[in-house]
């Protein structure tokens, strides 16, 4: 064997498909966002609760809208002793078996706020993950439509709290009741549909994704997409195509409800409708009920909208179903003007908890995408806008040990009193790459000791900021080194005090230019 066979093989740094990194920046917007929702949250009266990443894979139970994975949409592994576990897909079954597992030590209705990753075993492409965070708020325990009325309230004010003007979103309301009567009303009626009938929800709630004709095309015969991937349709005819998609508002103008119709006469006409097809009327009651509910709270219909066409593709919910939808229009990847879209949504789920328990445990709630959210947010200037603020940066002259006791000291203190703050910990030798790396690192002050300065028990603090700022006022070195630019010497003692000064007059600049 050569030495070439013999050496080993570097390992190929990969990241897999469906999976990001996600960078410093996105992190702290990220928890803005969190902290503005969760303010909301807590405003209504609900508490956190967290669940673990993994359950068992009966408790999550198969209720995905998409199915074209080997194993059903999600990551699976057997454990040692033969059970099956899942990583969740949502934060709403683990929720359910939550509930269930500690029903005689909760007090109902259970209101809780859960934020955490999930995991969808999918096809990744462009703006679509294998992992991704969701923020949802639940109430479990409470029957009557006036809790999925308050969801539909909750979510308007999260969208406002984060900035989102109204005119710039809509909360949008329909019933899995309506839904299943017109299914019913074209045929699908009994078990024996239930396939066809989760095939045809599936394939309405990608209307946003293929528009009309594409949903027409998976209600009947099936899709081809551009890859020349084909999925299979549900089989419908031209007839009940029709009369599905007239129903639900699509067929007459092919985009969805005429917004200038008032939201009870929608009802109205939905619920007449339903009538003339000798189908179940309930789902059109509960929705003029939420409706009445929100208007005399004062949400007009710009921001908590009736609307029949809206689909939730989870198989799960029973009841009410509602989606935060942005209305402002962003440009697409092809450099198309579009429609945000959805950034959130959920509804009633009166089966899930019922199916660890035996006995009827009615749930409603809703989730929120935090990355999709997070987008939309930084479209509008909302969030991520202020760069985060680099540590001040402990510089080091000289190696040793008193002199970086010295240094450590100062780092600490400066800790201590809430400044962020780091000692040098690279090639100290070569004083230029400190300040080299204070700027890579957005420090806003360096800190600057060497032996003249520590006999004297004396700092300099070197404002960076305004140093890059004057900088473009100095034309030669002689003056540079003459101006000392943006540079003071202050005692040991006065060393936090002065950076707390600094500090604030830059924030101040920064509040002023913003």
């Amino acid at each position: 064997m050569s030495e070439k066979q013999k050496k080993p093989q570097k390992l190929k740094a990969r990241l897999p498909r469906g999976f990001v990194d996600r960078s410093a920046a996105d992190i702290h917007a990220t928890n803005e966002m969190i902290a503005k929702i969760r303010e909301v949250y807590e405003r209504y009266g609900f508490d956190p609760v967290e669940t673990p990443l993994f359950e068992y894979t009966d408790a999550l139970g198969k209720f995905l809208p998409d199915a074209d994975r080997p194993n059903e949409g999600v990551f699976s592994l057997q454990d040692d002793d033969d059970q099956w576990m899942s990583l969740r897909y949502d934060l709403t079954a683990p929720l359910a078996r939550h509930v269930a597992e500690n029903f005689n030590e909760i007090q109902l209705p259970f209101r809780t706020y859960r934020a955490g990753y999930v995991f969808r075993n999918e096809k990744p492409g462009p703006g679509r993950f294998r992992q991704f965070m969701q923020f949802d708020a639940d109430t479990v325990g409470a029957p009557g439509v006036q809790a999925d009325a308050e969801m539909c309230m909750m979510m308007a004010d999260t969208m406002e709290a984060l900035g989102i003007k109204r005119g710039d979103y809509v909360i949008r309301v329909n019933n899995r009741k309506v839904l299943d009567a017109v299914l019913d009303a074209v045929g699908l009626a009994g078990e024996g549909k239930a396939g066809q009938r989760l095939t045809v929800l599936r394939a309405l709630d990608k209307m946003d994704k293929f528009g009309l004709t594409g949903v027409q095309l998976l209600l009947g015969p099936g899709r081809k997409d551009e890859s020349g991937d084909f999925t299979k349709g549900a089989g419908l005819d031209d007839i009940q195509i029709m009369r599905l998609l007239n129903t639900l508002g699509w067929g007459e103008r092919g985009s969805g409800p005429d917004s200038s119709v008032n939201d009870r006469l929608t009802i109205f006409n939905l619920r007449d409708r339903l009538e003339e097809y000798g189908v179940a009327t309930a789902g059109a009651d509960e929705l003029l009920l939420i409706n009445d509910l929100v208007r005399a709270a004062d949400y007009d219909e710009s921001r908590i909208k009736i609307d029949p066409s809206v689909v939730r593709g989870l198989e799960y919910y029973t009841g009410p179903v509602f989606e935060a939808e942005l209305t402002f229009d962003v440009t697409n990847e092809k450099g198309e003007k579009v429609v945000f879209g959805s950034v959130g949504g959920g509804g009633r789920y009166d089966g899930l908890v019922s199916r660890f328990m035996g006995q009827p445990v009615p749930a409603t709630g809703f989730s929120i995408g935090v990355s999709r959210l997070m987008t939309a947010l930084k479209n509008l200037g909302k969030l991520g806008q202020d760069e985060v603020l680099g540590p001040v940066l402990v510089t080091v002259m000289d190696g040793d040990v008193e002199s970086m006791g010295r240094y450590q000291r100062f780092t600490q203190e400066l800790r201590a009193a809430g400044i962020r703050a780091e000692m040098y910990q690279g090639n100290w030798k070569k004083f230029g790459n400190q300040l080299k790396y204070a700027d890579r690192r957005g420090s806003p002050i360096a800190i600057i000791q060497g032996g003249d300065e520590r006999a004297e028990g004396v700092v300099q603090i070197k404002d960076l900021i305004e140093g890059k700022r004057l900088s473009g006022e100095i034309e030669d070195n002689a003056t540079w080194r003459e101006a000392r630019v943006a540079q003071e010497t202050v005692s040991e003692t006065n060393l936090v005090a002065k950076v707390k000064e600094i500090l604030a007059a830059q924030a101040e600049d920064r509040r002023r230019a913003g």
